[in-house]
């Protein structure tokens, strides 16, 4: 039996869920910016996610999970405390460079907001100033608030409704930012890739450093299926065995949100199937 328990789970929203997985191993390997991948159970599909967060003493990892498609509401549904997880492969990608810049804005959208929280604690000891810019769309989705306060020297907080912190996109809280402290020696971005596209626009004029993570269609994660496939510059790059990480100013991004898109149809269809054959059972599909 494999034995990645999973230890602890909790609940930030309807949709969007935090499990932390025993795997000691990975808990002293992993470094900010890397991925795992995961199959949930025997035949489950297998899903990239980035790491959130990593605890060498207690030889654990965290994943924060979003349930939109099919595999990820089975596991919102399956995986409990003391259930365990069928395979969990990793840690894949290239880890983040930290470097030596000495003040930092950290920028994270919805659920990019989990994986960018080991850089920012990875800066901050690193002895760098870092800013925390969150984004959510509403006050009812924010999560890990405390965590970062306990690693950023400043935090800014975003709402799309202006429910909480100050009303707008993470770029306002980028702008504010870049305004405040004419220093600033690097931007490092993870959410959706509309975002991610905003940040890099917003650094540009000024020649912030500017790095996203990307997140493509990825199958094996070794770069065997080509499925992760994202333009740099005039360079074609696998975002598993390449990245995730990438310069901002150089990614085509409406490059990547279309390869997104393309399977839009087949993942609804998936999900539907899911809920359907649910319903039929009588389970909680829905």
């Amino acid at each position: 039996m494999s034995d990645f328990e999973i230890v602890a789970r909790s609940d930030f929203s309807d949709v969007t869920f935090s499990l932390e997985v025993r795997h000691p191993l990975m808990a002293r390997a992993a470094k900010p910016g890397q991925f795992v991948i995961v199959m949930e159970h025997e035949h489950g599909e297998r899903i990239p996610l980035t790491l959130a967060d990593f605890d060498r003493d207690k030889g654990t990892i965290t994943l924060v999970i979003q349930a939109v498609g099919k595999t990820t509401r089975e596991m919102q549904q399956n995986c409990r405390v003391g259930t365990r997880l069928h395979a969990l492969v990793g840690p894949m990608g290239i880890p983040s460079h930290i470097g030596a810049a000495k003040k930092v804005i950290c920028v994270g959208g919805g659920l990019g907001v989990a994986p960018i929280y080991p850089q920012a604690r990875t800066y901050k000891e690193s002895g760098a100033y870092v800013i925390g810019v969150l984004g959510f769309r509403n006050k009812g989705l924010i999560f890990w608030e405390d965590k970062f306060r306990a690693c950023c020297d400043e935090l800014i907080v975003c709402t799309d409704d202006g429910s909480a912190g100050i009303k707008g996109l993470v770029t306002e809280g980028i702008k504010q930012s870049i305004s405040a402290h004419a220093d600033i020696d690097e931007v490092v971005a993870i959410g959706p890739p509309i975002m991610m596209k905003g940040c890099a626009e917003a650094t540009r004029p000024f020649g912030i450093k500017t790095m996203v993570s990307l997140n493509p269609v990825m199958v094996d994660g070794t770069g065997m299926c080509g499925g992760c496939r994202v333009k740099i510059g005039e360079v074609v790059k696998f975002a598993c065995v390449d990245g995730p990480d990438f310069d901002g100013h150089l990614v085509d991004f409406d490059d990547l949100m279309a390869r997104l898109g393309r399977f839009r149809p087949t993942e609804k269809a998936a999900l539907e199937a899911w809920q359907e054959s649910c319903r039929l059972r009588g389970g909680a599909g829905h």
